[in-house]
């Protein structure tokens, strides 16, 4: 991921690509009644360091391969359907990018549907090691699996107690392989299936993982999530006020170009749950070798799961009836 000031112009485009349905029994249906299952922030922390016992998940690499069998077996265990979309792609000296997108679906019939996503490959260098930059991949323990670890334990949570929305999930590949300052191969796994998304889907709206277990987790609003999508920004904010989640701190933060901008581009409001500042201002462990499990913690993949579960069981559900 790689973070914008605030001198950064961005063009995005927001068009609808699906009419307002009519009513439905799913909408009439009395959420009121609906429990939100309990977030196991252990159960997230082992999903965490599952990935990470794969290695560094650079693209290529024997642990990429692996976690990619993980994930997926994961996903068929939990998921109504599970789709893996693949593609190539030539990177750094014309080497052949063997990637994938993890796509899996809950409650498949529903119409109302939301996206959830997080990035599962790792950087293949640590460019801000305190010495200088060492070519060297990344384990990337919060950089890349505590997002994909609390979108597991949601899938998981999902399985026992189907949803009374349609949830799909996307891990994206390639999103930190680019190297700084060429934003063309950043996103990569994000920027394919935004151009190869289906027309008819259009979910209510998307949120992104990324960076979200810092054991010194802060979760101010993310800079250009609060720009174009407001409401789902407040939406989630106020549900952790709400829950008394303090994590999420009611003040604008950065603006971080990531994969939920690829989203907004092509009409789908979307937003970042992200503590760019890992573990404080300084970006300590960000893109370093250092970037390991013991400096995240169950208790922060929790507090966002916790509060990501209570949207979807009984926030979205209520939206538009």
């Amino acid at each position: 991921m790689k973070k914008f000031f605030l001198f950064l112009t961005l063009t995005l485009l927001f068009t609808s690509c699906s009419k307002r349905s009519e009513p439905s029994k799913e909408r009439t249906m009395k959420y009121s009644d609906v429990s939100v299952p309990q977030f196991s922030g252990n159960q997230a922390f082992q999903y965490l360091v599952d990935q990470t016992n794969f290695g560094p998940r650079n693209p290529n690499s024997i642990g990429h391969t692996e976690c990619l069998a993980f994930l997926q077996g994961e996903f068929l265990r939990y998921a109504d359907s599970v789709q893996l979309q693949t593609f190539d792609i030539t990177g750094y000296n014309n080497v052949m990018l063997h990637l994938t997108n993890v796509i899996a679906h809950f409650n498949i019939k529903s119409q109302r549907r939301i996206l959830l996503s997080a990035h599962w490959d790792t950087r293949p260098r640590a460019d801000h090691e305190k010495g200088g930059p060492v070519d060297k991949p990344i384990l990337g323990a919060n950089d890349g699996a505590s997002g994909v670890a609390v979108l597991l334990e949601i899938a998981r949570n999902l399985k026992n107690s189907p949803p009374p929305i349609g949830v799909d999930i996307i891990l994206w590949d390639g999103e930190d392989y680019g190297r700084e300052g060429d934003l063309n191969n950043y996103f990569l796994g994000s920027k394919y299936w935004a151009a190869t998304k289906p027309y008819s889907y259009q979910p209510l709206f998307a949120v992104n993982l990324d960076m979200v277990g810092d054991k010194q987790l802060t979760l101010p609003k993310e800079g250009f999530s609060v720009q174009y999508a407001p409401d789902v920004v407040n939406l989630v904010w106020n549900t952790a006020a709400e829950l008394g989640v303090s994590q999420f701190v009611d003040r604008v933060g950065d603006e971080v170009y990531d994969d939920h901008l690829q989203l907004d581009n092509i009409g789908i409001k979307a937003i970042d749950i992200i503590d760019f500042a890992y573990p404080d201002a300084t970006n300590k462990y960000w893109h370093t070798l250092e970037d390991t499990p013991d400096k995240c913690s169950p208790e922060s993949l929790a507090a966002v799961g916790k509060v990501l579960l209570q949207v979807i069981y009984k926030k979205v559900p209520l939206l538009s009836q």
